[in-house]
């Protein structure tokens, strides 16, 4: 049987600069920032700064969750987060039934308590009030990549025809006082004392996935389609000893491009460099070793310089950004979405836009 096309349907995005998928991506277009000073502060005595969803923009933590046992304050943070995003990027499914499988990154930097994945997902079909598959769900905890990662696992899945429709996506924050005071010694966020690192943020970015005949069948406007991904694995990590050769990113870009078969070279890059320079060589590594699929006069955009880092939620809220875009014609097909994680891991996908609509 042959393979299935995989289209976006529909998208739930939640950041510092937006309520909405739209409203983000309008910002992001704008150059809009939003970084402000918290009352925490760093070993210095000075204030962190950070790109936070404003407490009075998040919904209450449901009722039926305030006596949960085991429930953290950062876990608390992430729900309240991930429910809006989820529920928006469902709203063209208004007549879906049954149970939603979903396949969702989580942070791999928990904090000081590590996060229950199995039970996050329990908690979060309380809190947005969607039924979810939880047997059928899946999660990833492998950082920025975590989202792509996540997106390419559910490509596999429709394409093969083994599911209709998926949830996908991502949350995560950096307001927790354990892994800000981490950072914070490593020398990671960006302060007057340390101007190459990095403005923590937060977030929560879903897409909903389904085949093309699907969307069709449901007379659904579809935003992209999604073509195969790549991932790979640099030995060379951040917090590794070994040294940084960029190779990860590159074989990710090559894994997609051979899975791919673009017939085009790449107009658009989305990447997941925070302001760090750490992440700049290995783009250069990957361009060089790529440079026949990807345009000459291909632009490159990094968002977190908006919204700031969003970890596990990275490459979903790209991919949001990229299908927006596509739809709208304000970006060129194909358009390449890639994020590294901290600890090596690195993929990507492709997007294209729908031929004569969908």
């Amino acid at each position: 049987m042959a393979a299935e096309d995989v289209v976006v349907g529909g998208t739930g995005l939640l950041t510092a600069v937006g309520l909405s998928a739209p409203e983000t991506a309008g910002s992001v277009e704008s150059g809009v920032m939003r970084f402000e000073e918290i009352d925490w502060l760093d070993r210095g005595f000075e204030p962190f700064t950070l790109a936070t969803v404003a407490e009075e923009n998040l919904p209450p933590l449901a009722e039926a969750l305030h006596a949960e046992f085991g429930l953290t304050t950062r876990e608390t943070r992430l729900l309240r987060l991930a429910a809006p995003a989820l529920a928006e990027c469902l709203e063209p499914l208004a007549q879906r039934s049954g149970l939603l499988s979903v396949i969702m990154a989580l942070p791999d930097a928990a904090g000081s308590v590590p996060i229950d994945p199995k039970r996050f997902l329990g908690w979060l079909q309380i809190q947005s009030g969607v039924g979810l598959d939880l047997a059928g769900s899946t999660v990833v905890t492998k950082g920025r990549a975590g989202g792509l990662i996540a997106l390419e696992l559910a490509r596999r899945q429709l394409s093969s025809g083994g599911r209709h429709v998926l949830a996908v996506g991502g949350v995560d924050s950096y307001l927790d006082p354990y892994l800000l005071g981490t950072l914070d010694l490593e020398g990671r966020i960006k302060s007057e004392r340390h101007l190459d690192g990095f403005i923590p943020g937060e977030g929560a970015a879903f897409l909903f996935l389904t085949s093309r005949r699907g969307a069709e069948a449901a007379s659904l406007k579809a935003l992209a389609t999604l073509a195969p991904g790549g991932e790979s694995f640099e030995k060379g990590h951040f917090y590794s000893p070994e040294p940084y050769l960029g190779d990860g990113l590159a074989a990710a870009l090559q894994g997609l491009f051979d899975a791919a078969r673009l017939t085009s070279p790449v107009q658009e890059v989305y990447s997941s460099m925070n302001g760090e320079s750490h992440w700049a060589k290995e783009w250069g590594v990957a361009l060089l070793r790529n440079k026949d699929a990807i345009a000459e006069a291909h632009a490159i955009h990094h968002p977190a310089d908006c919204y700031g880092d969003l970890g596990a939620a990275a490459g979903p809220a790209m991919t949001i950004l990229a299908a927006l875009g596509l739809r709208d014609r304000s970006r060129r097909s194909p358009t390449l979405v890639y994020a590294s994680s901290d600890r090596g891991e690195r993929a990507a996908i492709a997007l294209m836009e729908i031929a004569g609509g969908t």
